[in-house]
């Protein structure tokens, strides 16, 4: 007689790597002596010289004018959680930009999980900033030696609550005391989508919740003084690690992934003196350089080419620059590439001398455009005239530059992007804004509207721009932009 086979044990698939105390499935449970011995024979290590952060004055003015627009509203803003890269490996944390604008933590101090809550006073207007955090665990639980999320032992020294009001000048509670503080009656407003423990407790209207993100994202797009000495840092970072890349280019040229060569250059100034890189870096050699956003880097560089680099790095307190530079790897342009770089880099200055506070956010295209279909025309390729063509319903100029002129730069590399179209895009430039100025002409391999000896030429050119009360300043002026500094740069530092 057949005995049944018992039924298979469904595997749970979305079951967590970690338990609810944040232990690893996989690690060795301690015993009850090892628990006991671990809470003894710790000395005091309280932080020395913990003093307020620079950001503080600034914080302080950005919440209150946020508290205004907001009065008897509950507003939740969370910093996130760690996002999984794979299984119980996570990747680096970085805290939302609209959490880390109004804190001032950056990449320092930011803890995952940590929620600000502007709490609308009783009685009285304006409100009162809560920061809930998962402060430095005591030594009297094991959390600090199993907690491979949190703990001391796994991700290094928390600040305590008293540490983080000294730093920050806000009110701090205990993560632990969140769930309840939230469960409690209140008009609220929230960033969704970064806290999956704040969604699920907090009901509220899904388009209240997106206007909500879009007012904190116009509150950025005028910078203040804190912000633009932040961009300026960010920018200074960059132009050294654009140095670094070009001193590599003869290990590149001998490497057959020689764009990785350039990367990691960057990539290490960006590691040692700030936060990270702001964004993933294009480094596109040859004909890689018409491909908008190429981040896989994995190509040759030849002699010869040019190489289009796309690289910004990021401050610890997270802002970034945003800069392209195409630069010739043997250290001298081509005729052929000569003629493409000069049309860029006039359109690059055109579009630049229309940053100006006053003018539309879509002047400096227009400037640079005009360049680009003009010159285009000279070139033979643009099958009807530069005047039809700048026309909204022909565009044809477009077929080698096909993106918009410039965004918006600050804490995020495309900074502002939930504000609306007639507060950004359709909206005057005024003074303490930031923008990136970026034309380009990428004339691919296979485009037989242009001359063989153009094919697989890719150039753009962008800088970070100040816009001031008399005009702009350029703040990445200092990396060499006119194709005789570019030659000379190269010759220079690649040898």
């Amino acid at each position: 007689m057949a005995t049944k086979k018992a039924p298979a044990k469904k595997i749970d698939t979305n079951k967590s790597p970690f338990d609810n105390k944040g232990t690893r499935l996989h690690d060795i449970p301690p015993s009850t002596d090892h628990l006991t011995f671990m809470t003894q024979g710790w000395a005091p290590s309280p932080l020395e010289g913990v003093v307020a952060h620079a950001s503080v004055p600034f914080t302080k003015k950005r919440r209150a004018k946020l508290s205004k627009a907001y009065k008897g509203h509950r507003l939740v803003i969370p910093a996130g959680n760690l996002k999984v890269r794979s299984n119980d490996s996570d990747y680096q944390f970085r805290a939302h930009s609209a959490f880390s604008w109004l804190t001032g933590i950056g990449a320092d101090d930011a803890v995952p999980d940590s929620v600000l809550i502007l709490e609308p006073l009783v009685g009285k207007t304006g409100h009162e900033a809560l920061l809930f955090i998962h402060p430095r665990s005591s030594r009297q639980e094991d959390e600090f030696f199993r907690n491979a999320r949190h703990g001391e032992f796994w991700v290094g020294r928390r600040m305590t609550k008293e540490e983080t009001e000294k730093r920050y000048g806000i009110t701090v509670r205990h993560i632990d005391t969140l769930p309840a503080f939230l469960k409690g009656k209140k008009k609220v407003l929230v960033v969704r989508g970064e806290d999956k423990a704040v969604d699920s407790i907090v009901k509220t209207t899904k388009i209240q919740d997106k206007e909500f993100v879009t007012h904190l994202s116009e509150m950025r797009l005028i910078k203040d003084q804190y912000e633009i000495d932040e961009m300026k840092k960010a920018i200074a970072i960059t132009a050294r690690g654009f140095d670094d890349m070009v001193k590599v280019f003869p290990e590149a040229i001998r490497s057959p992934k020689g764009e990785r060569v350039i990367e990691g250059a960057f990539f290490s100034r960006a590691r040692v003196e700030g936060n990270d890189i702001g964004y993933p870096s294009i480094i596109a050699s040859g004909s890689h350089a018409c491909i908008l956003h190429w981040i896989r880097n994995d190509g040759q560089v030849k002699k010869g080419d040019l190489i289009l680099i796309d690289a910004g790095a990021e401050t610890d307190a997270f802002y970034t620059a945003d800069i392209t530079r195409t630069l010739p790897i043997n250290g001298k342009f081509s005729k052929e590439q000569r003629r493409i770089y000069d049309i860029v880099l006039e359109a690059s200055n055109a579009g630049i001398a229309a940053v100006k506070p006053g003018a539309d956010f879509g002047d400096f295209h227009k400037a640079a455009m005009k360049v680009v279909a003009t010159r285009m025309a000279e070139l033979g390729v643009l099958p009807i005239s530069p005047e039809e063509s700048l026309r909204p319903d022909r565009g044809l100029h477009r077929r080698w530059m096909p993106h918009s002129t410039g965004h918006m730069l600050g804490i995020d590399v495309h900074d502002c992007a939930q504000a609306r179209r007639e507060n950004y895009t359709l909206a005057k430039l005024e003074p303490g804004m930031i923008l990136t100025v970026e034309p380009g002409i990428y004339i691919h391999p296979d485009d037989e509207f242009v001359p063989p000896e153009y094919r697989g030429i890719g150039v753009r050119i962008e800088d970070d721009i100040l816009v001031t009360k008399d005009g702009n300043i350029n703040l990445s002026a200092g990396i060499p932009r006119t194709p005789e500094a570019v030659e000379k740069w190269v010759k220079k530092l690649a040898r």
